[in-house]
């Protein structure tokens, strides 16, 4: 007789007080809009119109992060299990998980696979996948955060050895003062037995860079325009995101690329929930996304500023995007 099927164990908790997603909207929108420059947090593109518009992004032939990172990955996720026996993973901006299967399924494969700890600001999606998960992997416990990897995670003492990881090149939308404040948080959590998995943008030819933001489709303008659409649905304003063009480019200095949402006209916004009047000039711009690109030198670097050690880099064979394992240095 086949035994039954474990019941999956899903525990959702929270990191703080966060909850909503867009809890500190009104605070950072009136931040952000007040200051010279003007500037948007790129995390409150992932309303569920924004995430879906994402996903369209993730399979244009011009965007070649997410299928890149996803090949390393499936060469080498083995390998990286295979060396550390971690037997929890945990994920910082975890989403949908999609790429995550492959080193759940690394783990399954080794009989290794307990506990998966997605960290995610979003409730929704972190029970959705959770229960998917549990369904998919006989016997996985998911104990979901939900938090905003931007805030210090005080602690992860469940599971272990553990493998932490973000992917997606997601480290690139934050400073490299925020960067590093992230990673020594990262090394804080490590144990000596644990290892941490950063997926990383390369520094590569500009024109191949911007192709990657400026679609023919016009689906990363649309991307970039429905942040306004968020503002007006959670804080009753009145933005038409047609006065503004999307307009990404690399900056060589910073290396970094930038998004930006270019005002065509002068105009006013009113934003009710904060009563507060926004004008803009005639091209006028403001900033929503920056995506840094790193060398090996320049990750090494913040993971020594981190108190962090890699132990193994990988990239594909055309040197797009690379993959970093890295311990504690205790």
């Amino acid at each position: 007789m086949t035994p039954p099927k474990r019941k999956p164990k899903i525990h959702i908790g929270h990191q703080g007080t966060l909850g909503d997603p867009f809890a500190n909207l009104a605070d950072d929108v009136r931040q952000g809009l007040t200051k010279t420059p003007k500037e948007l947090s790129p995390k409150y593109f992932y309303d569920a119109q924004g995430a879906e518009l994402f996903e369209q992004i993730c399979e244009l032939p011009e965007y070649y992060p997410t299928r890149t990172e996803r090949a390393l990955l499936e060469q080498i996720a083995d390998e990286v299990i295979a060396s550390c026996r971690a037997t929890t993973l945990v994920e910082f901006g975890s989403g949908s998980s999609r790429k995550t299967r492959i080193l759940l399924d690394a783990m399954a494969h080794a009989g290794l696979l307990d506990l998966y700890v997605p960290i995610d600001i979003s409730e929704d999606i972190l029970r959705q996948t959770a229960h998917t998960l549990s369904d998919d992997y006989s016997g996985l416990r998911v104990h979901g955060v939900i938090g905003d990897f931007e805030h210090p995670v005080a602690t992860l003492s469940e599971g272990g050895p553990r493998l932490i990881i973000f992917l997606g090149g997601t480290i690139g939308n934050l400073t490299p003062d925020e960067a590093t404040a992230f990673l020594r948080n990262v090394g804080r959590l490590l144990t000596p037995e644990d290892r941490f998995l950063l997926g990383t943008d390369l520094v590569k030819d500009v024109s191949l860079l911007e192709r990657a933001y400026n679609d023919a489709a016009g689906v990363t303008a649309a991307f970039n325009r429905n942040i306004l659409s968020v503002i007006n649905r959670h804080l009753d304003a009145n933005f038409v995101p047609d006065r503004f063009e999307h307009l990404a480019f690399y900056n060589r200095e910073a290396s970094r690329i930038e998004m930006h949402l270019v005002a065509r006209e002068s105009h006013q916004v009113w934003i009710d929930a904060l009563d507060l009047a926004v004008d803009f000039a005639e091209s006028e711009w403001i900033r929503t996304e920056i995506s840094c690109k790193y060398t090996r030198e320049m990750v090494e670097t913040m993971l020594a500023q981190a108190g962090l050690h890699l132990v193994r880099w990988d990239t594909d064979q055309d040197h797009l995007f690379a993959l970093s394992l890295s311990e504690s240095v205790q």
